[in-house]
């Protein structure tokens, strides 16, 4: 950002990164989908998510990188962020998945970039990380031109439990790359939670 060289596997030279905004409060996925205050919610405890960042012009180079740009080994160098942000009751979940992507989008990218991170963060945490844990069954529009109520809506139902038996009971951290609506990940979180689950979720950061 700076335009000084930097490490090729860190992406920003040292005052750079140490510049990123860190973010340091959990955001409600469920009243952010709903356009309500997002960042004083003390009622939906399952709807929490912790992200290491907020979404500002430097983060969002590294994001599009691990996202566009065929770099999903830097969700390794900043998974000890992502790990920071998460209260202590979230230090050592039962079990990290992530919100999958459509096979279709898996397959025109290659990958999918919210279970890179979730690997990369569940390794930091020295938690078990499971990418079958959550199946989308449907495929949806971006999030991101539809209004609140088409939001919720547009991913109603898209996800099932494929092991309902392997959360019941369990404390489950779901990953995303960006909270951004917040609609997605509160879907997942409720399908989880409907098998037994107690839930949060962590992105890298947040798109306020």
């Amino acid at each position: 950002m700076c335009g000084v060289p930097a490490d090729p596997a860190r992406f920003f030279c040292d005052p750079c990164e140490r510049a990123l905004p860190r973010l340091g409060v959990p955001v409600c996925a469920r009243c952010l989908s709903e356009e309500s205050p997002a960042d004083s919610c003390i009622r939906h405890a399952g709807d929490r998510v912790h992200a290491a960042f907020v979404y500002d012009e430097a983060v969002a180079t590294l994001v599009h990188a691990i996202k566009f740009g065929s770099r999903p080994n830097l969700a390794r160098a900043f998974a000890p962020a992502l790990a920071a942000a998460l209260p202590a009751r979230w230090q050592r979940p039962a079990l990290v998945t992530a919100v999958p992507l459509h096979p279709t989008r898996r397959r025109e990218r290659g990958y999918d970039q919210a279970a890179v991170i979730a690997e990369a963060l569940a390794d930091a945490l020295g938690a078990p990380f499971t990418g079958a844990l959550l199946e989308r069954t449907r495929a949806t529009r971006a999030q991101s031109s539809l209004g609140s109520r088409e939001r919720r809506r547009n991913v109603r139902g898209a996800f099932r439990v494929r092991h309902p038996g392997w959360v019941a009971g369990r404390r489950v951290l779901v990953v995303d790359d960006v909270l951004t609506t917040g609609a997605t990940l509160a879907e997942a979180m409720a399908t989880l939670r409907a098998a037994g689950a107690s839930t949060a979720g962590a992105a890298l950061a947040w798109a306020q």
